[in-house]
């Protein structure tokens, strides 16, 4: 045997090269030019290995080696992707020593050792024989059941070849005749692992008496199809070719297996194999589901007529298979009398509400309101259901007044049930609105179905289409029904804000009014099922990221919840509960090997996260996790410990040892650090994303801090600067401002001059402040020009800096405002209270300056512990803020005098 490095070449599924066998493939173009550089450098040798059948190992062992026999660029080739195509020709079979992964073949043209199989060895006389009586019969079927002469002669030559072959060269006669019959690919990938010489003619002769067998049935079944078709039985064609086949399947099942393992079937039967009686059982099956549907509803009297329909219509008909899918889905959805319901058992138990609310606490952390209002529904639904009982209780007691002979009895009646609420979850990416939909399935009992409209801009997505179109099916609406089995599931709306607006195809959002309408959605008319559906028992649920792009009908019918960001504080207990523990046992590690101490947990909060939610938090450190399983797996090799256990050696729960961030320094017997501490995480996660930047402020003239909402809505400081400059009057802004902002900027300036006088900035009234004494420009600057900033909260504090630079006196640098301002000098309010409350808090800023209408915002979004920290001014006109940010006699207000004339 020989051994050396080859390329390695996947070839594409269901592809493989045999040794002399010839094979053209498209390939990229990264290939390509790895197959270029081969060619300059070697011999143009590779190793081709077939992919392995899905349902088998992923591992391969042998493969052919290949010469390169040509490299092209077609002009009219249609892939862009595999714009090349590539020839090859096999050689001889490779072994590989190593069983090579298919995802170590990622790469282009992998080198692996090779083994080259001993090719030496003569085969016995009996078993050249076989082969050749086997490979004549074979090509005797293939020469006479060829339609084309020139065909034909090719067989016949071949067969005169097999005829006159020696013992010595009976093996490469097995490997032209098998690549040239095209067995099916897992005979082909057996005879490729063939590499002792009798063996390999064993195959052949397995694989050409089988294929001999397949030609005979074949043919058989085409003249059996010939001699009964005739231009009116055109409709019967294919049937009469299934019933051929089965009947040939089943003879082959009632006989025993005659070829060796690896090939044909056998005598076992699969599900998968279709005969009239499971046809039957299916029928009787639809039959019995009509049958249970309520007697008189509109849904069985539909069913009842498709059903007449379909019997009088050929099975064998198009329309056959219409109305029978139609039927399968009529009978699939869950109508009242085949749906079940939370059991009256589980709600009247005493703990029933206790048990739902542990579960919404278990999964998330924090979310009071929306936990309340769930709770308020679940309570509803227990109390509904306990008086509809006492209720049926009370009517089977009382008996009948009507004792007559004909009287009919009155059915009981029937429970309508509590309609599910709209909610809508707006809020940031990553604040928990999917999952939450997922909880709240769980503490309901319910079945949960999520559908994703993002990017819907079909009306039929949403209603189904109409049965008069091809390949037409129901909405996404049914189809969830379908898969929850029952008519109250919980439903996810998903990402209903990026659903498509009015097109060609309809709208999706006007589709969805009727759903989302407890008014209307009790009898939701999809277009395919075209029978009335009660959607009034499905608890909908909402989440959106903005409600800008929500019509206003569509938000009317939806009760909004909003999950702004987290706190800090939340933050840290939601990656002590949930994000730690589910990365560390995602990454095979223990909980005693691995711990990150709060302040760690809060460095990578503040300094490498900054956003509403926590998936940046969970990526983050998802990669501290995964830095400390590399460093103990290196630890274990180094014979620490054991695989699993906690090692031999001591660990050490402060993270205070110096490490100089190479993790392969790990030396036998030290301790291991199982704690990580904030001075390690520059190591682990490179450089803070953000610094401390907020903290480092400046008391400086014309400088004040304003409050804002960041695009990740998460909220901050910003600095509002102000200087004059000589000029001729004029105010320029600069800082990627929008629209509105600009105009508060013009609006502040304005009040300013109006009340230059009064503020101690002039020595008269009427007197411009920016043209006496000197005339002067003001530029006022927004910093971190490169993002875009708009909207009207900026207007207290730009008064502030226009205040602070014309008088002199400075804003302390602890006190951040927020409001916007009229000419009149009223303070109006703004919006993302909370976030700017928490980006204060975040930035050390003790003192806040809002409008007096934002008071209850404060009370009741911003959390108690951070309102402890913190002093709040609510204001309602300009006056009162710049006493606020000044301080009280800080400003030299000047009073109005009245002057009163004396007529005596």
């Amino acid at each position: 045997m020989g051994s050396l490095k080859l390329p390695v070449l996947l070839l594409p599924h269901p592809l493989i090269l045999l040794p002399t066998a010839r094979l053209t493939l498209p390939i990229s173009r990264s290939i390509a030019d790895a197959i270029l550089s081969l060619l300059d450098d070697s011999d143009a040798v590779l190793a081709a290995i077939p992919l392995p059948a899905p349902d088998s190992p992923s591992e391969v062992t042998y493969g052919t080696a290949a010469r390169i026999s040509r490299l092209v660029r077609p002009r009219n080739q249609s892939s862009p992707t595999q714009p090349y195509l590539l020839s090859l020709h096999g050689i001889e079979r490779i072994h590989f020593p190593t069983p090579i992964q298919i995802h170590q073949l990622m790469d282009v043209l992998p080198v692996h050792n090779v083994v080259y199989p001993s090719s030496e060895g003569i085969p016995s006389r009996d078993t050249v024989e076989a082969f050749k009586h086997a490979a004549l019969v074979l090509l005797d079927r293939l020469a006479r059941d060829s339609p084309q002469p020139q065909r034909k002669d090719d067989w016949l030559r071949v067969a005169a070849i097999v005829e006159g072959i020696s013992e010595q060269r009976a093996a490469w006669m097995a490997d032209v005749l098998v690549a040239a019959v095209s067995p099916q690919y897992p005979d082909r990938f057996a005879f490729l692992a063939a590499t002792d010489v009798e063996d390999r003619l064993r195959r052949a002769t397995e694989l050409f008496i089988k294929q001999s067998s397949i030609q005979e049935v074949s043919k058989k079944i085409a003249s059996a199809v010939d001699e009964s078709f005739s231009r009116q039985q055109k409709e019967y064609f294919l049937r009469q070719q299934l019933a051929a086949i089965q009947r040939e399947l089943q003879s082959l099942q009632n006989s025993p297996a005659s070829v060796g393992p690896g090939f044909g079937t056998g005598g076992s039967t699969s599900e998968l194999d279709d005969d009239d009686q499971a046809d039957a059982d299916d029928l009787a099956d639809l039959r019995r589901k009509i049958e249970a549907l309520d007697v008189g509803s509109e849904e069985r009297k539909v069913g009842i007529r498709e059903w007449r329909r379909l019997k009088r219509i050929p099975q064998g008909s198009v329309e056959n298979g219409v109305i029978r899918s139609y039927l399968e889905w009529l009978t699939s959805v869950p109508w009242p009398s085949n749906s079940t319901t939370t059991s009256l058992d589980v709600l009247k138990d005493h703990g029933f509400l206790t048990r739902a609310r542990a579960q919404l606490d278990a999964d998330h952390y924090g979310l009071d309101q929306i936990k309340r209002r769930l709770m308020e529904y679940l309570a509803v639904v227990r109390l509904r259901a306990l008086a509809d009982a006492a209720q049926t209780r009370a009517q089977g007691d009382t008996p009948s007044t009507d004792t007559s002979p004909g009287a009919v009895p009155t059915p009981p009646m029937k429970s309508k049930g509590v309609k599910g609420p709209i909610l809508l979850f707006v809020g940031p990416p990553g604040t928990g609105k999917t999952s939450l939909g997922q909880s709240i399935a769980k503490a309901l009992g319910r079945p949960f179905q999520r559908i994703s409209l993002g990017g819907v801009r079909d009306e039929a997505e949403i209603r189904g289409h109409r049965r008069t179109y091809v390949a037409s099916g129901p909405g996404s609406i049914v189809q969830a029904l379908r898969k929850a089995g029952r008519n109250d599931p919980v439903i996810l709306l998903d990402e209903v804000d990026k659903v498509g607006h009015s097109n060609f195809h309809g709208d999706p959002a006007a589709a969805l009014l009727e759903v989302l309408d407890p008014e209307q959605n009790h009898s939701f008319n999809d277009h395919y099922i075209n029978v009335p559906i009660d959607l009034s028992q499905v608890l909908f649920i909402c989440t959106s990221n903005t409600l800008d792009t929500i019509s206003a009908p569509l938000l009317d019918r939806c009760e909004v919840v909003e999950l702004s960001g987290y706190t800090y504080d939340e933050k840290m207990h939601i990656a002590k509960r949930f994000l730690l523990p589910k990365q560390i046992c995602a990454n095979g590690l223990s909980d005693s090997q691995l711990t990150l101490t709060d302040d760690a947990l809060l460095h990578v909060a503040t300094m490498y996260t900054r956003e509403a939610g926590v998936r940046s938090l969970e990526r983050a450190i998802g990669a501290v996790v995964r830095f400390k399983a590399v460093e103990w797996a290196e630890w274990l090799d180094k014979g620490n410990g054991t695989v699993g256990g906690e090692g031999n050696g001591k660990q050490s729960r402060n993270g205070n040892d110096k490490q100089d961030g190479n993790a392969n320094e790990n030396a036998v017997g030290k301790e291991w650090q199982a704690a990580v501490e904030p001075h390690e995480l520059e190591k682990i996660l490179g450089i803070p994303r953000w610094d401390g930047e907020e903290r480092d402020r400046e008391e400086k003239r014309g400088v004040v801090y304003g409050l804002v909402v960041t695009g990740m809505g998460e909220g901050g400081i910003l600095p509002v600067e102000s200087t004059a400059l000589p000029g001729t009057g004029r105010l320029k802004l600069t800082g990627s401002l929008g629209d509105v902002i600009k105009e508060s900027g013009e609006i502040a300036l304005s009040w300013v001059k109006t009340h230059a006088f009064e503020l101690g900035i002039t020595a008269g009234r009427g007197v411009d402040p920016l043209k006496v004494p000197d005339v002067i420009d003001v530029h006022l600057h927004l910093p971190a020009g490169a993002q875009k900033k708009d909207g009207p909260s900026a207007g207290i504090a730009m008064i502030c800096a226009f205040v602070s630079l014309l008088s002199g006196a400075c804003v302390p640098k602890d006190i951040a405002m927020t409001g916007e301002i009229t000419l009149r000098g009223r303070v109006t309010p703004v919006g993302g209270i909370r976030m700017k409350v928490l980006g204060a808090h975040r930035a050390q800023i003790r003192k806040v300056i809002l409008p007096w209408a934002n008071r209850k915002d404060v009370e009741h979004d911003v959390a108690l512990e951070v309102r402890r920290e913190m002093q709040f001014f609510f204001v309602r006109t300009i006056d009162e803020a710049l006493e606020a940010a000044f301080g009280r006699g800080a400003l030299g207000w000047r009073k109005e005098t009245v002057l009163l004339e004396s007529r005596l």
